[in-house]
């Protein structure tokens, strides 16, 4: 009779299992508001804003001339710590760049202090190289940020704080980058989390599940943005009956133990 409650209690518990887990295929499609005709044009009307500098930044700058042995003292930024692209362990790595002090300002061999903060990198780049063309004789500038950095959290399959080469990037891309959602991922409701210049915090939600993904203004993201992504409900309810069978095993396992200590009496 125990043996039989047992593999009853047990069968129970891995069907419960087995449905709390179930995903079904339209859940975990994207952009299903979509026509599925071979081809499809949606107008994308979400507002790239270009970025500017701030203080904390760190820039990457590179100067090349007809003769660079002149400019190579001038290209060789500070080795400043920085956690890296995907750093799992979360150690330091460092980044070669020159750091915006808290006035707004880098400095730079030959050329001196400049005040860049407020500016785009496109503008810095105009600002140092008419100052450059002082000094050296046709000279290219090139400025990016050297740190430009997204964290990703929750029900991702690589969550960590990435380091993007480029500016202008989305949150398909940085999804991307962690390795895209989980099963057990929210698509319908994916928290973006923005730091605002006037020291407050401004939340936005995405849908990854409709296309009207590509109007939100969350839809491009700014450095420092935090990107969490909830568990739904079926990772709860599979938590749920894993702790249920646990349970249950337990108490058979303890049923069983009782019973045969009895007999052996």
């Amino acid at each position: 009779m125990n043996n039989t409650a047992f593999l009853r209690n047990c069968f129970l518990s891995g069907i419960l299992l087995l449905l709390s887990s179930c995903i079904t295929n339209k859940k975990a499609t994207y952009f299903q508001d979509i026509s599925e005709a071979q081809q499809t044009i949606l107008k994308v009307s979400a507002k790239y804003t270009e970025l500017t500098i701030k203080p904390d930044d760190i820039l990457s700058i590179t100067i090349t001339t007809i003769d660079p042995q002149s400019v190579s003292a001038l290209n060789q930024g500070a080795s400043l710590p920085v956690v890296g692209a995907a750093s799992s362990s979360g150690a330091a790595q460092p980044l070669n760049g020159f750091l915006v002090n808290k006035n707004g300002e880098i400095q730079l061999a030959m050329i001196g202090v400049l005040k860049v903060a407020g500016l785009s990198t496109f503008e810095a780049k105009e600002l140092i190289q008419k100052k450059a063309k002082i000094y050296y004789k046709d000279p290219d500038v090139q400025v990016r940020f050297a740190n430009f950095r997204v964290t990703v959290l929750g029900e991702v399959n690589r969550p960590s704080t990435y380091t993007i080469p480029n500016e202008q990037v989305s949150v398909l891309d940085v999804l991307g980058l962690a390795g895209d959602l989980t099963v057990y991922g929210m698509r319908e409701n994916i928290m973006v989390v923005r730091a605002n210049d006037n020291q407050t915090k401004e939340f936005g939600r995405l849908n990854i599940s409709s296309a009207e993904i590509f109007n939100s203004p969350y839809f491009y993201l700014k450095q420092n943005d935090i990107i969490y992504v909830e568990a739904n409900k079926s990772k709860i309810a599979a938590s749920d009956a894993n702790r249920t069978r646990l349970i249950t095993i337990g108490t058979s396992i303890a049923s069983a133990l009782i019973v045969l200590a009895i007999r052996l009496r």
